[in-house]
């Protein structure tokens, strides 16, 4: 299934423009609730070099701080690039959060090259991402940037 972005962008977009005290979990939130697929939605900050857990909608998780290098959210601080995980059960370096995970996308968030954060995305639907769902999170994430 096709997923069309393009009502979801503009709503971050407006967002963003707007720049609500609250615009990390509320950009959560509209991820959360406008794509079928995403049942976990947050973001990392990097932050005297480990990677904390800020703003989140979804299940609590025992991960608020997370080694660079380490598991898939670490790898992605490390390579700076987005990383999909169609299998979580596959990837020998996988940091469970919750057992009704199946997939995961971890996008970087860049400013002039260098990496302050991350969006991580958990699904419980099997191999749901497509490269649609990858250059609309890397958007998503370039319009977030500055508010980091």
């Amino acid at each position: 299934m096709k997923t069309d972005f393009s009502e979801t962008l503009e709503h971050i977009k407006d967002l963003v423009k707007s720049n609500p005290n609250n615009l990390h979990l509320q950009v959560c939130q509209v991820l959360k609730e406008q794509v079928y697929h995403y049942d976990w939605v947050g973001f990392y900050r990097l932050k005297d070099g480990i990677l904390e857990l800020g703003e989140y909608v979804g299940k609590p998780t025992d991960h608020t701080r997370i080694e660079v290098g380490q598991g898939v959210c670490g790898q992605v601080a490390e390579k700076k690039q987005t990383i999909v995980v169609q299998d979580v059960s596959k990837e020998d370096n996988y940091i469970a959060c919750s057992l009704d995970v199946q997939s995961e996308i971890v996008v970087p968030i860049l400013r002039e090259g260098e990496f302050i954060a991350e969006l991580d995305i958990d699904s419980h639907s099997p191999a749901p991402f497509s490269a649609d769902d990858q250059i609309f999170l890397e958007e998503v994430c370039a319009l977030m940037a500055p508010s980091f």
